[in-house]
């Protein structure tokens, strides 16, 4: 497909039929990633596929967050129990899972805040634009993909829940699989550009 026909046709899909992801798709889609800008090329990026039990287990750790945050927020208990198990389907539905993490291991480093931060900031930015070109990659496959920043709020919980080394800082979950009849049920609109824009010259 054209570049700018896999970009239009690209939505978050949430609901999978039960084929598996082949190793080498998930391997292809990872390459894609890989292939993104990052500050210094230094690729902040790091990826765990997840696959099986795992996924119930994330599902579980993340699920308890979300009821202790949900709880504090003095939300009501059936609604609580609603999101939560909205989640754990989702993540546990999908055949496979791709997290996307964050390393400064090879930023640089500086002896001010400011210039810290927006280093962590730059390698955001990275591991984003990554995200993106993988999300591209899964519609070029005929892929369906959704990306959740559940992990954002919990990081801790998914870094324990999957043993992540300890640079590893969860940004974003990637849930993958083939869509489902009729999913997802309607086209979202995007605001023009035109009305998000200002040129200057």
């Amino acid at each position: 497909m054209p570049a700018f026909d896999i970009i239009h046709a690209r939505q978050m899909i949430r609901r999978y039929t039960d084929q598996p992801v082949s190793d080498e798709t998930i391997a292809q889609l990872l390459d894609a990633a890989t292939r993104a800008p990052s500050p210094h090329n230094r690729q902040p990026w790091r990826f765990v596929v997840i696959q099986g039990d795992a996924r119930g287990r994330l599902a579980q750790a993340m699920g308890s967050r979300l009821r202790e945050d949900l709880a504090r927020d003095g939300v009501p208990a059936d609604l609580i129990e609603r999101d939560a198990a909205r989640s754990h389907q989702r993540i546990t539905s999908a055949p496979a899972l791709i997290l996307a993490c964050l390393s400064m291991e090879d930023m640089d480093v500086y002896p001010d805040l400011r210039r810290n931060q927006a280093e962590h900031w730059m390698a955001g930015q990275a591991v984003a634009a990554a995200i993106q070109n993988m999300l591209l990659a899964a519609t070029e496959q005929g892929l369906g993909a959704c990306w959740m920043c559940a992990p954002l709020f919990c990081p801790d919980a998914v870094a324990a829940a999957l043993q992540l080394p300890a640079d590893w800082e969860p940004q974003a979950l990637i849930t993958l699989g083939y869509p489902a009849p009729g999913e997802p049920a309607k086209r979202r609109e995007r605001r023009p550009a035109n009305l998000l824009s200002v040129w200057r010259r």
